[in-house]
């Protein structure tokens, strides 16, 4: 047998909401898309601001792109630490052109990358 519920936890009251057909499709689309169980429990964290618990799902073109991105960033990672070497175990080394030349791709690598994870974010509902 089940145990008990306790009274303060006990689901007793009811809302009822109308809607058109599309309307309760979407809405139960979003309820499976974003990992709830039931449209009660959907209304329930979205009226009541409970914590949300979502399901994204990722893309296979947005894993490869996000591997890519990852070797990007390693590379650029690398680059400057070799430039932070040079600056830290030469006393007076100057930056010469080659590394500004790094600096500055490094700096725009890192843009592409930002500007393609913020396409990406701006698509999560």
């Amino acid at each position: 047998m089940r145990p008990e519920t306790p009274e303060d936890k006990k689901l007793g009251e009811g809302i009822r909401v109308r809607l058109t057909r599309k309307e309760k499709e979407h809405l139960t689309e979003r309820c499976r898309k974003e990992g709830y169980r039931t449209i009660s429990d959907f209304g329930r964290a979205k009226l009541l601001r409970k914590r949300e618990i979502r399901r994204i799902e990722a893309s296979q073109e947005f894993a490869e792109l996000m591997s890519k991105m990852d070797f990007e960033l390693n590379k650029i990672g690398v680059n400057l630490n070799q430039i932070a070497k040079k600056l830290n175990t030469y006393l007076g080394y100057q930056l010469d052109s080659e590394d500004k030349r790094t600096l500055n791709n490094s700096y725009e690598m890192l843009k592409k990358c930002f500007l393609l994870l913020q396409k990406y974010v701006d698509q999560i509902p």
